[in-house]
Formats: C-alpha cells, structure tokens, sequence
C-alpha cells in the first residue's frame, strides 16, 4: 500500500510516518492487491489536539476515518480500528454485493473476520419523496436548520443542480452537488 502522509501546522517525522505505516499494514490483509493501493493520511493540529484523517480510495468504495486525541499515536490507533472495524462490520454486505454483480471489490474476504453482533439487521426502514424545491444555499440551510436536521436536499438555483447542505463536526455546513 503506498501511503501519502501530510501534516497541517506540523512537520512529520520518521517516527510518526513508520508508526502510521506499520499500524495501516494490520489493513493490508483485508485488501486484494494492496499494492496498487494508495491510502492519504493528513494529520492536523488544533491546539493540544491532533486529528488523524484517514482516506483509502478503492475501485467501488471509500474507506475512511477521522479520530481527534490530545496523542498523536492515540489518535492513529482509533482512527486505524475505526477502518477495521467498518470492513469487518460490513463483510456480509460487501460479500453479498460481490456475489450479484459480479465485481471485485478490493476486499480479501477469506481475511475478514464477521463481527459478532453482526446480524446483517441494518435494511432501509422508510422511504420518503420529497419535492426538490430551487433554492438558495442560504435558503436551503435556513430550511435545515428550521426542520432540525444534519441535511437537506435541494435544486440549488445558481447552478441548476441537485445538492444536499449538511452540518459538518466544526459546525459550518458542506455541499454535495450531482452531475
């Protein structure tokens, strides 16, 4: 696995680098051809707290994880059994996904073990229509925040395009718009 390592406010070291190294290679056996696989790894600093994020693009799927410690090493710990335990909870829906279409997902599956409170009993309990109404960004965080949610959808009448405003950890708000 190639790993790309950057810090924001803060110089990596080669002690910090080998430790987020070794710790992402406990990740290489969940993956078939780790090698072609790149995983970026930014590490931040707030204050006394540091913030390890950590993205591992796949050919179907995104891996990823974000863990803030007052320890930089703390911090990698978490935020490396947070991505283990994301495939592992999801061994029996990625292996049932792999099985209809036909498609590889990057995923060693002999290598996964299933977690023992998984029962598979997440499913889609409702479905909801919605009228997607144009509107301004600011109109559309209005409406979220006035409904109380952590998203909204929206025809966004600068561009023309479906999108969905969402509250983010640090409390400003993301957009994510359709092509």
């Amino acid at each position: 696995m190639e790993i790309k390592i950057r810090g924001e406010k803060l110089k990596i070291t080669k002690a910090m680098s080998d430790y987020v190294e070794e710790k992402l290679g406990k990740l290489e056996k969940y993956l078939e051809n780790s090698n072609e696989i790149h995983a970026n790894v930014i590490v931040k600093v707030k204050g006394h707290q540091e913030t390890i994020e950590i993205t591992i693009p796949l050919k179907s799927f995104i891996l990823r994880s974000e863990e803030t410690q007052e320890d930089f090493y703390a911090a990698v710990d978490k935020t490396i059994d947070k991505l283990e335990r994301q495939v592992r909870k999801n061994k029996t829906r990625l292996m049932s996904m792999n099985k209809h279409t036909k498609q590889n997902y990057d995923f060693n599956f002999e290598s996964i073990e299933i977690e023992k409170d998984e029962k598979n009993t997440n499913k889609v309990v409702k479905r909801k229509n919605i009228e997607v109404k144009p509107m301004s960004e600011e109109e559309a965080i209005l409406q979220m925040e006035l409904l109380g949610h952590q998203f909204f959808m929206f025809k966004n009448s600068d561009t023309d395009k479906v999108s969905v405003i969402y509250k983010r950890k640090d409390d400003n708000y993301g957009v994510i718009e359709s092509e």
